[in-house]
């Protein structure tokens, strides 16, 4: 913490924070979330869904599907979290590249 020395603070400290990411990267992180939370829920009700079907001989079948289908979206959560950390490289990667790094300022 350093404490502000403007006419009117007296007494008032500020903490300075650096931000490891952008707003952008901060949204993107969020999008990549609600998509990953809609997806833990569908699968969720794949399987209940497929559970109740199991109860009955006549509706096996359907429970058999609904099983495979919350399998699938099982693989397609590591999938999403690969995704988002491929995202987020290339836009900090394309970030970097652009601003200055706090040490070209040191020659």
């Amino acid at each position: 913490m350093s404490s502000s020395g403007g006419a009117g603070r007296a007494g008032r400290r500020t903490l300075d924070l650096a931000l490891p990411f952008t707003h952008e990267e901060l949204v993107l992180r969020r999008r990549y979330e609600v998509v990953s939370i809609l997806n833990d829920l569908l699968v969720a009700i794949w399987f209940i869904v497929g559970s109740v079907l199991f109860f009955y001989d006549s509706t096996a079948y359907a429970g058999t599907w609904c099983f495979l289908l919350g399998s699938v979206q099982l693989a397609i959560r590591p999938a999403l979290r690969l995704s988002r950390q491929v995202h987020l490289r290339r836009r900090v990667a394309a970030r970097d590249q652009v601003l200055p790094h706090e040490s070209d300022d040191d020659f």
